[in-house]
This record gives structure tokens, C-alpha cells and sequence, in this order.
């Protein structure tokens, strides 16, 4: 599924703000009696666009099929920002599905996805069958406003015509070794095959994916940040800028913004211009439509070399849909959220379709999942207890932001003091903690 760079605007934060206004005028009571068949219309928003569009109009096919008593209206390529705006004019859908679960703090305790743990309650929804890391990112202060819709991991994908007989790194000293040896400069020395793009919120080469394998924290159980006081983050800070450094900072600005789009055809690592490179599942279905002879392999996020028993642990995120707090049919709505799922029929078709890690064990189980060795590779990162998700806050993603906004500036040689400036991005973590608290 598509994601958007972690690193972009504070402008997102703003907008999570507002949803907090939300003035939806609907019922917020809770569900109707056990047994109650749900009718009439719903509206669905998703962002789904093009192939994926087209996997997600084919399961709701079957969704309107099976239950012919809801009128169903579906709205692909919605926005996350506008439907955050909508919520907060009260003019949001029914259900909304969202590609950030960074959002599930500010949305569960504002009320603008309301809590699902009554319909869960009444239709004995068994929990236990999806993952706990998935889980984790579900609820926030008690409250479980969203569902699962589908899960991600990030490992590293290989060129293997140009790493010949050598394996794929497990930490980051073979992998900076590899990424030198597998670049390739021209005679004036620009960068025309990376080996490796070290830059921090290129496509998803993001601090956050190498967070679970080097055990690095983001927020400490007292809900302030743990970033200047973790070691693993100096560790990651270190490395990261010393092979950035290698290459040339200007060097690596150029060669990137040589490179195609992430999700356009002409993707850096399916044109063949970079060797290893950081992705999620998701990238399977577009390598398999897009770049049907490019000849890659699959693999965990190298570890620190320190922590060499983390291999195989990942970043776990995905989608999450909820029950807009202005919804008028919840009844019809929660039939859908509780079809997209729970239904295995439904998951194993979505999997198929967008190459995502299904969220239940009997879709995970599923004779009819689609399996090879480079999408088990995802699957064993999912089931691995050292995976770990970002944690959620009230204020959404812009902790991240502000990481992200501090590694390019100490990437780009902006930070004399590491520790110093990590001492300060904790205090403007925590102050807008506090400020949006």
C-alpha cells in the first residue's frame, strides 16, 4: 500500500488540531442490540488510486454482494488531510481509511473515529487472532477507534544482478561496505548505481525502519521523548551520517532527484539505479506489474553490528479504518470495517491483490494466500517478537516530524554537536507534547 514520506510538513500536525474540533451532530451512542441487521447507505473514503483502486473496488464488490441491504459509496484517492478536514466540518464519510497510524492518538482521544470496543464486545470479535504489535497501534488511552486494515514491514530489497554471489548484509558495517563496493560514479564522480541511498526520507529509508533491529526508543512509558537519552539513536546518527558523508551530501541530492517517484514506474530501485534499498511488502506488487525482469531478492533491515540477534526483527505499520464520529448509518459502517477486517476471504483477496501482510492467523494460515520467498520474508518479520511499531501520541505523527527534521539538518552537516542537539529536540518534543496535550 502506499505510504507517504514520514518527513513532511508540520502543516499535518495543524490539521490533527483541528480534528480535535470535530462538530459532528450524529448519535454517538453505542451499538444497537445483538442481532440487529444493518441497512441503508454508507459512504467509504480510501486512498487508494490506479491498480490498487481497482483490488479494493473488487472486495467491496463482494462486501455489496453479500450484504445487499447497504448501499455502499466508495471514494478512492481521498486525502488523509482531506479527511481529516471534512471530519472536522462534520462532513466526513462514514468510514475512513488511512494510511497513517500515527493518526490514532489525536483521533481516538478527540472522538473523531469513534471507540469500537462496543461492537467488538457484542459480536465477540476475537482480538487474539491478530498480532500484538499490530494491535498496539489500534488504541490509544483505552480506546480501540480503529481496525487493522491490513498490515506493513520493511526490509530491504536486493538487486541481484548487481550483488553477483554476494548475500545481502545483515549489519550495517556490511552494509556500508557493500554500498561502496556496489556504487558505480561517473568519470566526473556523480553517483549514476548507488549501492545504497543513506539520505533520511528517501522513498522509505526512514529512522523508523531501523528502529525495532537496533532496539532504538522513541517514547518513554511517561510519555516523554526517549530520543537524546537512547544510545541506539547516537549509534543510528552516526552511521547513517558517515556513509551520507562518504558519498557527498550534494552528490546524493543529485543523483535523487535524478530518480523517479516512488510509486512511478521509473522507482530508483526498479530502473536498476540502486543495488539495496529499504521498502515494504507492497513493493512485490509493484515490481511484479512494473519491473517483471528486474531479477531482486528480499531481506530483514541489517542490525547494528552490536545487536547481530535483532536480524529479522522489523518495522510493523499499516492501514487503519475507523467510524467517523459524524457517521449516520454506524451500524452499516461498523459491517464494513468488520468485513475489511476480519472476513478471510476478504484479507486473503486484499494480500493477493496489494501484496500487504494480512492481520488475522486464519488469513495468515489461508491455503489461499499467496506465498513465495521473498513475501515470507515480510511474514517471518511480522511474527517476530522484536518487531515493533512507532508508538501513537495525542499529536499524531510530529514527534517523528521533528526527528526527521533534526536528521536532515545533522545529515546535511548542520548540527556541530550531536548530543547537544539531541538533548534539544527532546525539550521541543516535549513541549509540543505538553502545548497540544
Amino acid at each position: 500500500m502506499k505510504r507517504r514520506l514520514a518527513f513532511v510538513a508540520v502543516a499535518a500536525a495543524a490539521a490533527l488540531a483541528v480534528a480535535g474540533c470535530t462538530t459532528g451532530t450524529a448519535d454517538n451512542a453505542g451499538p444497537a442490540a445483538s442481532g440487529t441487521k444493518a441497512s441503508g447507505e454508507i459512504e467509504f473514503w480510501h486512498f487508494f488510486t490506479d491498480r490498487e483502486a481497482g483490488v479494493i473496488d473488487g472486495v467491496l464488490k463482494d462486501f455489496q454482494d453479500s450484504h445487499p441491504d447497504i448501499k455502499l459509496i466508495a471514494k478512492g484517492g481521498q486525502d488523509d488531510e482531506q479527511m481529516r478536514r471534512a471530519i472536522s466540518a462534520g462532513q466526513g464519510p462514514d468510514v475512513g481509511l488511512s494510511y497513517d497510524t500515527l493518526v490514532v492518538g489525536n483521533f481516538c482521544r478527540t472522538g473523531a473515529f469513534r471507540d469500537l470496543n462496543p461492537y467488538i464486545q457484542r459480536d465477540k470479535i476475537d482480538l487474539g487472532k491478530i498480532s500484538s504489535t499490530v494491535l498496539s497501534y489500534t488504541e490509544f488511552e483505552g480506546k480501540r477507534c480503529v481496525m487493522p486494515a491490513l498490515t506493513d514491514a520493511y526490509g530491504l530489497y536486493y538487486n541481484k544482478a548487481l550483488l553477483g554471489d554476494r548475500q545481502p548484509p545483515k549489519t550495517w558495517s556490511e552494509l556500508t561496505q557493500l554500498a561502496k563496493d556496489l556504487t558505480k560514479r561517473k568519470p566526473n564522480g556523480e553517483i549514476e548505481v548507488a549501492g545504497f541511498v543513506p539520505l533520511a526520507g528517501f522513498y522509505e529509508t526512514q529512522p523508523s525502519r531501523f528502529a525495532p533491529a537496533a532496539e532504538a526508543k522513541w517514547i518513554k512509558p511517561d510519555g516523554t521523548s526517549a530520543i537524546g537519552t537512547d544510545p541506539a539513536w547516537r549509534e543510528y546518527l552516526t552511521w547513517q551520517k558517515e556513509l551520507v558523508d562518504w558519498y557527498g551530501h550534494e552528490n546524493l541530492q543529485k543523483f535523487v532527484a535524478g530518480l523517479g517517484q516512488e510509486f512511478a514506474a521509473d522507482n530508483g530501485f526498479q530502473a536498476g539505479k540502486i543495488a539495496l534499498h529499504v521498502d515494504g511488502e507492497y513493493r512485490l506488487a509493484y515490481l511484479r506489474k512494473e519491473a517483471p525482469d528486474l531479477q531482486f531478492g528480499t531481506a530483514p533491515i541489517p542490525t547494528p553490528d552490536s545487536k547481530v540477534a535483532n536480524y529479522g526483527a522489523g518495522n510493523i505499520t499499516g492501514n487503519i479504518i475507523g467510524i467517523s464520529r459524524g457517521s449516520k448509518n454506524p451500524e452499516a459502517a461498523w459491517e464494513l470495517v468488520k468485513y475489511l477486517t476480519t472476513d478471510t476471504n476478504a484479507l486473503v483477496k486484499l494480500s493477493n491483490g496489494l501484496r500487504n501482510l494480512p492481520t488475522t492467523s486464519d488469513a495468515l494460515t489461508s491455503p489461499a494466500l499467496e506465498k513465495d520467498a521473498n513475501f515470507q520474508v515480510f511474514l517471518d518479520m511480522l511474527a517476530n517478537p522484536k518487531s515493533a511499531t512507532t508508538p501513537p501520541t495525542h499529536n499524531g505523527n510530529q514527534y517523528v516530524e521533528q526527528f526527521g527534521q533534526f536528521t536532515q539538518a545533522w545529515l546535511r552537516g548542520e548540527v556541530p554537536d550531536l548530543q547537544a542537539g539531541l538533548t534539544d529536540l527532546d525539550k521541543q518534543i516535549n513541549d509540543a507534547l505538553k502545548v497540544s496535550g
